[in-house]
């Protein structure tokens, strides 16, 4: 199942290979749980002296109540790998609880 991805860059152009990055890693979440309606990217680079200055926020849409996850790093690639291995997570317990029931 293909997962509906609207990616937001603010303040600049997020580069093709970031977007299908980006794609291909929010898509691999539909594996653990092929609920998701919908998903968005924010990516933001931080106005800082910091290296860790690239932010992505991934919001999925899912029945009940959505999983969230921002991330601040070094790359956008990186951000985006530790975002959606959190979100990851959050679907586990999500399905979880949803057994339970």
């Amino acid at each position: 199942m293909k997962v509906n991805v609207k990616i937001n860059s603010v303040h600049f152009d997020a580069d093709k290979k970031l977007i299908e990055f980006i794609h291909e890693r929010v898509n691999k979440l539909s594996q653990y749980y092929d609920k998701i309606i919908d998903s968005e990217v924010i990516l933001k680079v931080e106005n800082t002296s910091s290296i860790d200055n690239k932010i992505v926020e991934i919001k999925l849409i899912i029945p009940g109540n959505d999983a969230f996850a921002k991330k601040q790093c070094k790359s956008f690639e990186e951000a985006t790998d530790t975002a959606v291995e959190a979100l990851r997570r959050q679907l586990k317990k999500h399905k979880e609880k949803l057994k339970k029931v």
